[in-house]
């Protein structure tokens, strides 16, 4: 016997005109009909017998095929289905937070579930989270419905599970829309925190920043700070955020602890102590190579333990990194085994001057095909470009701050480039055609002006379009976006590009810009995400004017261990004949876009350079606060991990209450520690992993690490992210006092042009139903009148 379940899946539909479909749910069943129909012709006309005509045998026939045909059609399940607009079953459902964040605010779940069911819309409320537990991204996941809406009243601070952004990209893939209710906290609360390098040398002074942040009013608290239990500071702060940002210098090596307290009267005293550790390790020995003296050597000798050398020697395993200053190639010596040096892990910062790079041989020698600059080729390069610019709904209302930042992206590039100009919302649109700039300025110009937004947001397809354009060019695609949109298939793309040797550079613009998925496309695209008020740093990139203000440095790229945070007020006097190479990080350059600082990896080592310098070949005012810390940090690179040679070290990054943190042991042997298993991850390399559920400072294989207190009284008010899952799912932001427009809304969204299916089943029945009884009665009328005979001999 046929499954009846999989006859009903073989529906059959067939669209007569838009908006309409006629289709049958069951349409093997009219497999019967011919069948019947034999069945019928066989009864009335084979062996017939009786005083009927033919004509009155066929007129039979017909009327009864008619009445089989209709009942079949029946049985086969007849529909239509037409898009109408329906009123829908608006409803609610509330996600409320009910982790310890939100005591700070005021308890309005219960008046505002009042408010919109006292306007005719039911709510259904889900509670989210308890304690120190917020896993708002899941449970957004878990209470999407295709279509859907749901009412968020949270301060958005995740704890664990997805994050805001992994939930917004999954309610846009089921269309469904996420509001959130904004609750300004009315609580007092302070919390402390500790900030300070992981690792420090012995003997070298350290920054570390104590910070008081919270909400509600001001209110006094006292900030006590001691490291390894002795008092550094004690402050009192009125304001929140407060930054106390204090200097110490460690004189013994292994772990050490830096605590922050502070004395409150607020809600939670969970947060009221922050906790860090410091490894402190013996200096990093590096070796300082250069026929000349330059100051650069003493400022060295006060952060590393540094031995100097005219030329490199051949036994260099007692280094970490190698620093060749202002030497030419024929002076360093040994080139094969400092690249030999480099590929094993070691590390390389070179130093320029006016006896290097081009003025010292390195063109064509192994010591350049090292370096992440090529020498010889510092004047602009013409290159293909093509702007990508967002054009989608969502970018709809920063337009205009759209094609603002597209003009200024425009003039910032040197007419020896070849530009094109790609559009995008849910697909690419080829505007203009890559031609010389030094012809097409005026006309791109007019087209990005007259461009207009609409439609849905494909960040992918902008990427995808610029190279397309490009076609086999070699180039850079500047995507010009709000960042809307999931950023992994549009990273995915610029990797691809990437690897055809196409740079994928990314510039915020509009109302609101997540930086995050900029960011992530630009560094899978192996470019630099630009902020729109930055754009002039595209002329130093592309051979444009410049960043106006004559001959300071100017920082690239903000995103790097090299130069996050970092402020620049040095002027060199010179800067050496290079360009930086395609997979190289560009991080610092010259006004006018002479490359001055450069890194990149090479084999298992890390390789960098410093191409600005004074007439004199020093570094000049770079040696000075604040510059120092570009090469201080440029050294730090090069270095890598200061621990990398030892061998029986434990290092265990510190954690929070609840959150497990690796322990990395390297050694020859597997250790052996109650309640850890550990597995080996490389040769002499065994992790662990281990959860605190307290906070306090924990000693494990001789190595200490902090368990801050739990991520939930880290921060307290309305995350900022709360607004982009808000705006990117189409959902709206309401406020506790808006139950009315939450129902509205609501109701609006219940409505809408649906597929609405209509079951016609009883109709070919009342059709049979009628036919069969006309027929009969007819027979029985012809009867009455004597027309025929009762023995006629039809069924």
């Amino acid at each position: 016997m046929a499954d009846p379940t999989a006859i009903a899946a073989l529906e059959l539909s067939v669209e007569v005109v838009d908006g309409l479909s006629v289709g049958l749910a069951r349409p093997a069943y009219l497999a019967a009909f011919p069948v019947a129909a034999l069945a019928l012709w066989a009864l009335i006309f084979r062996d017939a017998s009786g005083t009927a005509s033919g004509s009155s045998r066929r007129w039979f026939l017909v009327a009864r095929v008619a009445v089989v045909a209709l009942v079949v059609l029946s049985a086969a399940g007849p529909y239509t289905t037409q898009s109408k607009l329906t009123a829908g079953e608006p409803q609610v459902t509330m996600l409320v937070d009910q982790s310890d964040s939100m005591a700070v605010a005021p308890p309005v779940a219960d008046r505002l579930t009042e408010s919109i069911e006292s306007a005719g819309v039911s709510v259904r409320r889900v509670p989210v989270g308890a304690a120190d537990s917020s896993p708002i991204g899941d449970a957004v996941a878990a209470n999407l419905r295709e279509n859907g809406s749901l009412v968020l009243l949270s301060d958005g601070r995740v704890t664990s599970g997805q994050s805001l952004q992994q939930a917004t990209d999954l309610a846009r893939s089921v269309n469904a829309t996420v509001s959130t209710v904004s609750m300004e906290p009315r609580t007092r609360e302070r919390y402390v925190t500790v900030d300070g390098p992981e690792k420090a040398s012995l003997g070298v002074e350290n920054r570390f920043v104590a910070r008081v942040g919270g909400v509600g009013g001001n209110t006094s608290a006292t900030l006590t700070v001691t490291v390894d239990s002795e008092q550094m500071l004690e402050r009192t702060v009125t304001d929140a955020p407060a930054p106390v940002a204090f200097n110490h210098t460690f004189e013994t090596t292994g772990s050490h602890t830096v605590t922050a307290e502070i004395d409150v009267t607020d809600r939670f005293v969970e947060n009221d102590v922050a906790r860090k550790t410091v490894r402190v390790v013996e200096r990093p020995s590096i070796l300082y190579v250069s026929p000349g003296e330059y100051p650069f050597r003493d400022y060295l000798d006060g952060l590393y333990d540094v031995e100097t050398a005219e030329q490199v020697p051949e036994d260099l395993s007692p280094y970490y990194a190698v620093v060749v200053q202002d030497a030419p190639t024929d002076a360093i010596d040994n080139v094969d085994r400092l690249q030999e040096f480099v590929i094993d892990g070691g590390g390389l910062l070179v130093v320029g001057g006016r006896n290097s790079f081009e003025s010292g041989g390195y063109r064509g020698s192994n010591l350049a095909s090292m370096l992440p600059v090529s020498v010889g080729e510092g004047e602009p390069r013409a290159t293909n470009i093509v702007l990508s610019v967002d054009v989608s709904g969502s970018a709809e209302a920063g337009m205009q701050i759209q094609k603002a930042t597209a003009l200024s992206v425009l003039d910032q590039l040197g007419t020896e480039n070849e530009v094109g100009l790609v559009g995008f919302n849910y697909q690419a649109y080829r505007v203009s055609e890559i031609e010389p700039l030094s012809r097409n300025r005026p006309e791109l110009q007019d087209k990005i002006r007259r461009l207009r937004a609409g439609g849905a947001t494909d960040i992918a397809a902008g990427v995808r379009g610029g190279g397309e354009l490009l076609g086999d060019r070699v180039g850079t695609v500047i995507l010009i976006s709000d960042g809307h949109d999931n950023p992994d298939e549009a990273a995915r793309a610029a990797a691809r590009l990437s690897e055809r040797g196409v740079q994928v550079v990314t510039v915020g613009a509009g109302e609101r810009i997540n930086e995050r998925t900029l960011r992530t496309i630009a560094g899978a695209g192996g470019g630099s995400y630009f902020r729109a008020t930055e754009t002039t740093r595209l002329g130093i990139l592309f051979g444009g004017t410049g960043a106006p203000g004559g001959a300071g440095l100017v920082v690239l790229d903000r995103g790097t261990f090299v130069t996050s945070g970092l402020t620049l007020t040095a002027s060199p006097d010179a800067f050496n004949d290079v360009s930086v190479r395609r997979g190289a990080d560009f991080l610092v350059a010259g006004s006018n876009g002479q490359p001055a600082v450069a890194t990149w990896r090479y084999g298992l080592g890390r390789v960098a350079t410093v191409t600005a310098h004074d007439d004199d070949s020093t570094l000049g005012g770079l040696l000075r606060d604040p510059d120092s810390l570009l090469l201080t940090r440029t050294t730090n690179y090069a270095i890598g991990d200061p621990e990398r040679k030892a061998t029986g070290v434990t290092g265990i990054p510190d954690t929070r209450v609840g959150e497990p943190t690796t322990v990395t042991y390297r050694g020859s042997d597997r250790p052996a520690v109650e309640g850890l298993s550990f597995r080996r991850v490389d040769e002499e390399t065994f992790q662990a992993t281990v959860t605190p559920d307290r906070p306090g400072y924990f000693q494990l294989l001789g190595a200490t690490y902090a368990a801050d207190y739990p991520r939930e009284y880290a921060a307290f008010g309305p995350d900022p992210a709360l607004e982009t899952l808000a705006e990117d799912t189409g959902g709206r932001e309401f406020t506790a006092a808006q139950g009315e427009q939450i129902a509205r809304f609501a109701t609006q969204r219940s409505r809408g042009v649906r597929p609405v299916r209509t079951d016609w089943t009883w109709l070919p029945l009342l059709f049979g139903l009628v036919v069969f009884t006309a027929e009969v009665s007819y027979r029985r009328l012809q009867v009455r009148r004597r027309n025929t005979t009762p023995d006629g001999g039809l069924p």
